[in-house]
């Protein structure tokens, strides 16, 4: 891409055309399925974007006051919020600017229900119940996971305080296909299927990978029509975050320097710790492209971050050519869950964020600097 040596570094880039791909995709199950789709701002929050994203979605989910406020703000359509647990100075702000607010216990629910509806009384709100059955391919990123603090199980589910209750909210999948989709599904209807006939919409969370090339759009549609055939009264939503911004752009990072300890050492001004956690968080491992596994090409580096952590470490990797300080190195497919995760950790500067326009120009939509470091702390 003609943008990689002109953009400041470290920087993530959002291809607006390939972000239209995504959204176009889950435009077209919405109205083939008549179901609603949410963008999960917790994977990606890039709001000089949302004036594409409003053309195609439906509005937003927040997992608290801040992310609400933004949905309200600069996206303007429905906002979505659920919490595990709410503060009790936030929760009448919270109401006031959502359309569905879903509770984690009952506990909540009976200590805000009077606030939530004098501050707002049209807001629809729900419980997000535990299905207990999950096939997440990682125990750190599995809702379902014994002892998790997520949703009311059914053994805790009070059936008799639903006065007031308009939706059920369940999440369990991580980035998945759609027959993980059905197997939650079936023990979602087994635990609470009995409380749905009173119930006014469902929301099926995210984690469901419909963007993926291996996707299986066609079945995932099938899927949500057999369900609203079975509860046609039922509003049905779906709150994805890595499939609006999964394969979006890339973060494009320096080489500062090359060192040698046994191996060829490439410093880069990013940082797995601060930048991509997920790659020490999961593990998992950034694509760069044109680069292979260790000695799969002539020249192996193994690319460090710019702090002071010994373990930010992004890996080893091999190239065809030796890499020189200057070059630019393009990390892949990384606009979601990343830049919503940075922090300011040892003082390193926040990557930049822009934008590569349709029609071939590039908005670098902001830049961040000391300040940014500085607001953080007093």
């Amino acid at each position: 891409m003609s943008y990689i040596e002109k953009v400041p570094t470290p920087c993530y880039v959002c291809e607006e055309e390939l972000l239209e791909k995504n959204l176009k995709l889950l435009k077209r199950v919405m109205d083939e399925a008549d179901v609603k789709i949410l963008l999960a701002l917790k994977g990606f929050a890039m709001w000089s974007t949302f004036p594409l994203v409003k053309q195609y979605l439906k509005g937003a989910c927040a997992s608290g006051l801040h992310e609400a406020i933004l949905a309200r703000e600069e996206l303007g359509l429905e906002v979505h919020t659920y919490s595990p647990a709410y503060k009790e100075e936030e929760i009448e702000h919270i109401a006031r600017i959502s359309n569905h607010l879903v509770f984690n216990s009952f506990g909540q629910w009976e200590r805000f229900k009077d606030k939530v509806f004098a501050a707002n009384p049209s807001v629809s709100c729900g419980f997000r119940v535990n299905p207990e059955r999950s096939t997440a391919p990682v125990e750190l990123y599995n809702p379902c996971a014994p002892f998790s603090r997520f949703g009311v199980t059914r053994a805790s589910f009070e059936a008799d305080k639903l006065d007031g209750i308009e939706g059920l909210h369940f999440h369990a999948l991580c980035e998945q296909n759609v027959d993980a989709l059905e197997s939650v599904l079936e023990a979602f209807k087994e635990k609470f299927g009995e409380f749905l006939p009173q119930m006014k919409w469902v929301n099926f969370g995210g984690g469901h990978h419909i963007t993926r090339a291996d996707y299986d759009v066609d079945r995932l549609i099938s899927v949500l029509k057999a369900f609203k055939t079975r509860y046609p009264h039922l509003v049905v939503y779906l709150e994805p975050g890595e499939a609006v911004g999964w394969q979006t752009g890339p973060l494009v990072a320096r080489v500062l320097d090359i060192i040698h300890n046994g191996m060829d050492i490439a410093i880069l001004d990013t940082s797995a710790e601060a930048h991509m956690p997920d790659t020490l968080a999961m593990p998992y491992r950034a694509a760069v492209r044109r680069a292979g596994e260790p000695n799969e090409k002539k020249y192996t580096y193994r690319l460090g971050g710019n702090t002071c952590l010994s373990g930010d470490i992004i890996g080893d990797y091999s190239f065809d050519e030796p890499l020189k300080i200057g070059d630019r190195v393009v990390f892949e497919d990384q606009c979601h869950y990343t830049f919503v995760k940075n922090t300011t950790f040892n003082g390193i500067n926040l990557p930049s964020l822009a934008v590569y326009r349709k029609n071939g120009t590039l908005d670098v939509v902001k830049n961040f600097g000391y300040e940014d470091y500085k607001c953080r702390l007093s």
